[in-house]
């Protein structure tokens, strides 16, 4: 475990390495294979599926940030959910929570459907249901805390006791906090995934996912399966997503910041029926945001009081949210969950998770809080001025 802050690892990590011509800032390497120095004799790298200098830099940083033994950098935030599920086999059961992001449970399902596991989506929250899941002797618990797209919050540390008194290990998602706000290995979890694509890399211009395991033998596992395969990110994203990273603490603060600000305003307004957000005293899981987490993040969501028609009213309205998947980069986003982020579940699952047809997530970026939160406020306008 490093001693040094989350700040400093980010910022630090592959500085000054460089041997050959003492860079400060550590190249990247593009080649696809590399020469055995003599025949027989298998090199620390061979073929850039199995590791690369650059991707390595990178999944030392993320190892480090998240407490880890080992880790692995994938292609895509799936990808590494992906990879994590090779560790489980047809007689293996997974608990999941059933609000999790669309692209988690439509990968959950689909691969349950075809044999390859079983699965068992549950409230989390409730305990009863949480007690009964576990006693199947599930293999995995998936936890994605803060949940998307509502936030929701469960306790890591309890679920992982729970969890590893069954013999199960514990997976957990943790693109909506980053290693800056929140480390799942340090409270109980055996794997914490992130979407890099998210907050991690922070410009939503690279694509990618890593997966970091708390033991060594597992990390080591997943690296033989990670080049099985090919789920390993390229050397060019590892370099730019590392580039990202190292303002990483830094972003965090004024998303939170931002996010605080927005937060305070929709509060004050009307067309809002309801939020989610952790941060709010009377959220469900706020005790246990403030026990787990270093902070609230910058994502909020949101039910828009109206019909579709407001809703679509609203959203061409708004100027400074563009409207996209993806989240944690320095624009801000709105995405509407039931038709995009979570459209590959049933309307029945939809419903089931607690999304509503109004419901809007917010991913709050780095631009001036003033202008977002009079941004908002005139879409809010334009919906009352056509009812």
């Amino acid at each position: 475990m490093s001693d040094k802050k989350s700040a400093t690892i980010a910022v630090r990590t592959g500085i000054t390495t460089d041997s050959q011509h003492n860079a400060v800032v550590p190249p990247i390497y593009l080649s696809t294979n590399y020469e055995f120095p003599e025949f027989g004799e298998v090199p620390t790298y061979d073929y850039a599926r199995g590791g690369n200098p650059t991707r390595n830099l990178l999944e030392t940083a993320l190892t480090e940030l998240e407490n880890g033994a080992g880790a692995v950098v994938t292609n895509c935030g799936m990808s590494a959910i992906n990879l994590l599920l090779s560790l489980v086999g047809p007689d293996d059961l997974i608990v999941a929570p059933h609000d999790c992001y669309g692209g988690t449970y439509r990968l959950f399902d689909s691969r349950a459907r075809k044999g390859a596991f079983k699965i068992e989506f549950v409230d989390q929250s409730d305990e009863a249901a949480l007690a009964s899941a576990l006693a199947k002797n599930p293999k995995l618990v998936w936890i994605e805390t803060p949940s998307n797209p509502l936030l929701r919050v469960v306790d890591i540390e309890a679920i992982s006791q729970q969890a590893h008194a069954v013999g199960a290990w514990v997976g957990v998602d943790n693109t909506f906090l980053s290693p800056v706000l929140q480390k799942p290995l340090n409270l109980g979890a055996d794997f914490v995934v992130h979407s890099t694509t998210k907050f991690i890399n922070g410009h939503s211009d690279t694509v990618g996912g890593v997966v970091v395991a708390k033991e060594q033998a597992l990390a080591d596992e997943l690296k033989w399966w990670g080049n099985c395969i090919g789920a390993t990110g390229n050397a060019f994203d590892s370099y730019m997503t590392l580039r990202g990273l190292r303002t990483l603490s830094a972003r965090m603060r004024q998303h939170e910041e931002n996010s605080a600000e927005v937060l305070a305003f929709l509060q004050t307004e009307p067309l809002v029926r309801v939020i989610y957000h952790p941060a709010l005293p009377d959220h469900p899981g706020h005790d246990i945001a403030k026990k787990q987490q270093k902070g609230f993040g910058g994502m909020l969501s949101f039910e828009l009081e109206g019909d579709e028609n407001a809703l679509k009213q609203f959203l061409k309205a708004l100027e400074l949210f563009s409207l996209a998947e993806s989240l944690g980069g320095v624009e801000s986003l709105v995405t509407h969950p039931g038709s995009m982020t979570h459209r590959a579940m049933s309307d029945e699952a939809q419903a089931e998770a607690g999304i509503a047809a109004t419901l809007l997530r917010l991913s709050i970026g780095l631009e001036d809080h003033t202008d977002l939160v009079a941004d908002l406020k005139q879409a809010f306008d334009k919906v009352r001025e056509n009812q």
